[in-house]
């Protein structure tokens, strides 16, 4: 059947598999692939996911990602199907996964598979493997080799490769030293039609510029050095309109002379200071020493940090327009402001652009030659090619496509990577030793706070890790899923090694916990861990007290013996070191409390004695139900719950099923410590604890008081009567 047929074909046979709770299909040939577009939206696992935090190729994705909003989406993997599909020969192609292409698996009886195949042949040559029968991604990867011997490669950008013309050569060059280049396709960085264009625009505007008559020239500024002579004005009239002004308040009254000078102070501050750097202290002192006179000597008696900049004034500005004066007056002064009005009016309407350091001559030339029109025909001829090496192009997208999309599909149509174990999913980032254990479902997360608020939705154990490596030059945040074993030593701060999916080892921290069940036999146990763990914390806290108590009644009788007696004050008595009333009162405590905690243990005892032998195991069974039961129910409840949907769902996914994680499949993802098969155990620990004997004799101790009691009391007697048959209960006769 031809492909277009599979494509159109609405009564395609679908295969599924139950996995996660739900059925999902099988994808198992290529014509299931390209048969997507007639399978239901609603069977589909997932319906859009993030180009971001997968482990798969990127570039692939962007290829897919066709608006490049960083998600695909159920259209986008259907277009990529329909775009290949009439470029390949054979669709099982797709499920080899390949970086590799036989030649002859591109389709020649259609346009597109005809361009394709023309575009991977032209490829080979470029790559100097003409006979070579397949073409991989690394083969169309490489643009840089694959344009390195052709001037023209259809991206509308040339280089100063793209001409034989020495003089073309250069104007391409000082096009991209002024204003940048685009990188062409060979890897070389060149000029397009917009950087032509806004280059000649610049040109022309700065030449126009340049080229403005400013009144009678006669006389006037020389043009070669005008733009310098006009910049230099406008950054010196301040300064010096600044000096007369000065000079104008000394003539005012004599009074201001001095203190419109330099002051004492800011010429002490200078003194210690090395000179040199202090160029900016020094230009805000007056143009040179404020007297009366009111006149400028251009050459004695400057500012330091000015002379350089009134040298060049005098040159270019004084001598053409005032001639050879070394000594500026006031009513010069005011001339020359009036002669240079026309400058600074051109000056404001100036054109500022980078191509200006070319100069007035070689931007004069660019006209001249015609350069516009030749660069023009250059990109003309580049673009000539574009469709042949858009095709190109399409290499890449077809290699791509042939190794990755049925692997995409296998992660998203369905969890069939995930759920059957052959290998691991897309959103799984890699494996987190902790604890002991090793934890198959991890995945990248970037906000911690914002993940875990949908993530604790899907019921499952989650442990936040920030992983670091290289010296913490590279960081990373993950979710981790605890699915098997227990909580008891997982804890904020704890720390693992974290393997991504490159094999890179990485340090993990834990930074935060979503506590929920994780096994049916944590559960059974953890009411009688609580128990201890109370019990334990009581026993602390009662010793921490006594001994708090006994440490201040020490302090306190220190402080009373090293106190002196006061005067006519009668000594205290001595406090008895052994109170026989009130220890008398203690003892009675203490045995009215164990005569109640032996009376309840004897009772227990008794009830549980009196019981029937088949019915001792079925009340041991009711003891560890009512205390065990409730946690082990409400935990059944909540792992029959847990959901990889909400941790896919707060990483971008938009997940389309109940993709449940049930007790057998959880326990999978976590695996606990076992020791391999054959291996040989020494169970005898040099280092054990040594057992102590007064368990042993503690208990004996127990064992007796309780039987005392029970003697005491009648308990044996009534407990040998109940065990008698009733005709050993009749009297003999």
């Amino acid at each position: 059947m031809a492909v277009s047929s599979v494509q159109n074909d609405k009564t395609h046979v679908w295969r599924f598999f139950r996995a996660g709770g739900f059925d999902q299909v099988q994808l198992d040939s290529g014509r299931d692939l390209l048969a997507l577009e007639t399978l239901d939206q609603k069977l589909w696992v997932a319906l859009s996911c993030p180009v971001a935090g997968v482990v798969f190729d990127r570039r692939t994705l962007e290829l897919i990602d066709t608006d490049q909003d960083g998600h695909i989406r159920v259209p986008e993997i259907l277009a990529s199907f329909a775009w290949i599909a009439p470029r390949l020969r054979d669709p099982d192609l797709l499920l080899k996964g390949d970086g590799s292409v036989p030649l002859d698996a591109i389709n020649p009886e259609t346009g597109e598979g005809e361009s394709l195949l023309v575009s991977a042949r032209t490829i080979l040559e470029n790559l100097g493997r003409p006979d070579a029968t397949e073409v991989s991604i690394d083969d169309a990867c490489d643009t840089e080799q694959i344009f390195a011997q052709t001037r023209f490669n259809g991206d509308g950008i040339v280089t100063p490769a793209s001409t034989d013309d020495e003089a073309l050569k250069t104007w391409i060059s000082q096009i991209i030293d002024t204003l940048g280049g685009e990188q062409d396709r060979s890897g070389e960085p060149g000029v397009g039609a917009a950087q032509v264009e806004q280059f000649a625009t610049a040109a022309a505007a700065w030449l126009a510029w340049q080229s403005q008559q400013i009144g009678d020239q006669a006389g006037g500024l020389a043009p070669e050095s005008r733009e310098e002579a006009v910049g230099l004005w406008v950054g010196l009239k301040p300064k010096i309109e600044d000096y007369f002004i000065r000079c104008r308040m000394a003539a005012y009254d004599g009074r201001a002379a001095q203190s419109m000078n330099a002051a004492e102070e800011a010429l002490l501050n200078l003194a210690p200071r090395n000179l040199a750097e202090a160029g900016e202290d020094i230009a805000v002192l007056p143009l040179s020493a404020v007297t009366a006179e009111q006149g400028l000597d251009l050459v004695h008696g400057i500012n330091p940090a000015w002379v350089g900049r009134i040298g060049r004034f005098c040159e270019l500005i004084v001598q053409p327009l005032l001639g050879g004066t070394q000594h500026l007056t006031a009513g010069q002064w005011e001339e020359l402001k009036s002669l240079c009005a026309p400058y600074e009016a051109w000056w404001a309407d100036r054109v500022e652009t980078p191509v200006a350091v070319l100069g007035r001559e070689r931007l004069s030339a660019w006209n001249d030659e015609a350069v516009a029109l030749a660069l023009q025909a250059l990109i003309d001829k580049d673009l000539a090619l574009q469709a042949a090496f858009e095709a190109i192009v399409d290499v890449e997208r077809f290699t791509r496509y042939c190794r990755d999309l049925a692997t995409l599909a296998n992660n998203f149509v369905s969890f069939r990577d995930f759920y059957t174990g052959r290998g691991k999913a897309i959103f799984q980032s890699g494996t987190l030793y902790m604890d002991g254990r090793s934890c198959e479902l991890c995945v990248s997360v970037t906000d911690v706070a914002r993940h875990a608020q949908l993530a604790t939705l899907s019921r499952v154990f989650l442990v936040y890790c920030d992983c670091v490596r290289d010296g913490g030059k590279e960081k990373m945040t993950i979710a981790v899923a605890f699915t098997n074993g227990d909580s008891d030593q997982l804890m904020v701060g704890r720390n693992g090694v974290f393997y991504d999916r490159q094999g890179r080892d990485w340090d993990a921290t834990v930074v935060r916990i979503l506590e929920h069940p994780i096994s049916i036999r944590q559960a059974f146990w953890s009411p009688y861990k609580r128990i201890g763990k109370m019990v334990g914390e009581q026993v602390q806290k009662m010793a921490a007290a006594r001994s708090k108590a006994a440490e201040d009644r020490a302090a306190v009788s220190l402080m009373q013996a090293g106190m002196p007696a006061k005067e006519g004050a009668k000594p205290a008595p001595q406090q008895q070191l052994f109170d026989v009333g009130k220890f008398a009162g203690i003892f009675a405590a203490i045995g009215l409390a164990v005569g109640a905690i032996g009376t309840a243990l004897v009772s227990l005892v008794t009830g549980f004695i009196r019981l029937a032998w088949w019915q001792m195991p079925l009340a041991l069974a009711a003891i560890l139900l009512v205390i065990s039961g409730p946690a082990v129910l409400i935990a059944w409840f909540k792992l029959h719950q847990r959901n990889l949907g909400p941790i896919l769902d707060a990483n971008g996914w938009a997940v389309n099923a109940r993709a449940r994680l049930n007790i057998p499949f959880g326990a999978s993802l976590t695996g606990i410590p076992r020791l391999p098969a054959g291996s040989q155990q020494t169970l005898r620990d040099p280092y054990a604890e040594k057992k102590a004997p007064w368990k042993f004799w503690l208990f004996l101790v127990v064992v007796a008081l309780l039987l005392f009691m029970a003697w005491k009391w009648k308990l044996l007697d009534t407990f040998s009567s109940c065990q008698l048959p009733p005709s050993a209960k009749q009297p003999l006769k």
